[in-house]
């Protein structure tokens, strides 16, 4: 191989740091470097772990005779940064002070960009991270939440959300700047967008709104969630951990694996199955409802996430909305490919790195 011809890709999450090298958009080498609880109990805050990950990953490449100087860019998970539209940014100081601050949260992949720029600033190679999930594309109208006091916001799976996309062009041989998309993001958290000409336009946000998830529990009726958080029974952490981690799947159910609830309905459980096909149900209204906001011209639905891997869920998908538009199934949530194509396609010059802005107002408010 020539020199300076290896992609770096890394994504933190909450116990684990996914690493993959790519060689000219092929993957030679992938690993989950897992952190005991022990181990990231050390630290009070996020941003504290960057060392002891990055060091976890440079014994990786090490013991993988995997060359620093092979490496022509970096890129990472990009995290909750302030709103700001998709693509390929190039890692930057102001980028970097938000993600250690946590602009919009404390996350696991607030580190993916510091850890990029840590190891790529000493060799004078690029770090990038590629389409965070704070990718803000929707219209002034769809901000409007009904209570002048909270405004709708945008958090999407955005990274696989576009990727995914990419790859239905090519099949049908269109360009995505011609193309209008539903695109379903089915995993742990469940993002619904109608994707116009590479914008996403509008979103459910997957922690709070939409249809219900493995672990979360989507839009609720709101007097009923009033009443239940001022009963006495449940302090303010309860109620958010029944909204994101025990809702969905997890708290009808008891198990957030679509493997283990197929089984349970090929047994003969009416109960598993009617809240299996409750989540197929609360989707598939998801999805018209987002063909509104395209007024109805849908190029193609497209499931991708790793419940789009359920043949089940996406039949029962398919039955109630290929009314609308022709199906496309992608399973999978491909982070780490689609990481490696955002930092080839600007190393190829196919497009132009974005450069983070420390100042973003929406609706008159400054982010």
């Amino acid at each position: 191989m020539d020199n300076k011809n290896l992609i770096l890709a890394i994504n933190p999450g909450s116990t684990s740091t996914k690493i993959a090298v790519f060689h000219d958009g092929i993957c030679i080498e992938v690993e989950n470097l897992s952190h005991s609880n022990e181990e990231i109990s050390k630290y009070t805050c996020i941003y504290q772990q960057k060392d002891m990950r990055t060091d976890t990953i440079m014994t990786w490449l090490k013991e993988k005779d995997i060359s620093l100087e092979k490496l022509k860019a970096v890129v990472g998970r990009g995290g909750l940064l302030r709103p700001m539209p998709g693509g390929t940014y190039l890692v930057t100081e102001a980028m970097l002070k938000d993600l250690q601050e946590g602009i919009q949260g404390q996350h696991a992949s607030n580190l993916g960009g510091i850890i990029a720029y840590d190891i790529a600033e000493p060799l004078n190679i690029p770090a990038f991270i590629v389409d965070p999930v704070a990718v803000d594309e929707i219209e002034d109208v769809a901000r409007i939440s009904g209570m002048p006091e909270i405004t709708r916001k945008s958090l999407v799976h955005a990274l696989n959300i576009k990727a995914t996309s990419r790859k239905v062009c090519d099949k049908i041989n269109k360009d995505m700047k011609t193309c209008s998309f539903i695109v379903a993001h089915l995993g742990g958290g469940i993002s619904i967008v109608p994707l116009q000409y590479g914008r996403i336009i509008d979103v459910n946000n997957a922690n709070e709104e939409g249809p219900f998830s493995p672990e979360r529990s989507g839009g609720l009726p709101a007097g009923d969630l009033v009443r239940l958080c001022f009963s006495g029974k449940y302090s303010y952490d309860d109620i958010k951990k029944k909204i994101m981690g025990r809702g969905g799947l997890i708290g009808y159910l008891g198990t957030n694996d679509g493997r283990v609830i197929n089984k349970r309905i090929q047994s003969g459980d009416r109960g598993a199955e009617l809240i299996y096909k409750a989540l197929a149900y609360q989707i598939s209204k998801e999805i018209a409802s987002m063909a509104t906001v395209l007024r109805g011209k849908v190029d193609r639905i497209v499931l991708t996430g790793g419940l789009a891997y359920d043949k089940l869920l996406t039949q029962w998908i398919e039955e109630r909305v290929s009314f609308i538009a022709p199906v496309e199934v992608f399973p999978g949530e491909n982070e780490m490919e689609s990481l490696a194509q955002g930092a080839e396609r600007v190393l190829k010059q196919q497009e132009e790195a974005k450069i983070y802005e420390n100042e973003v107002y929406i609706n008159g408010k400054k982010f």
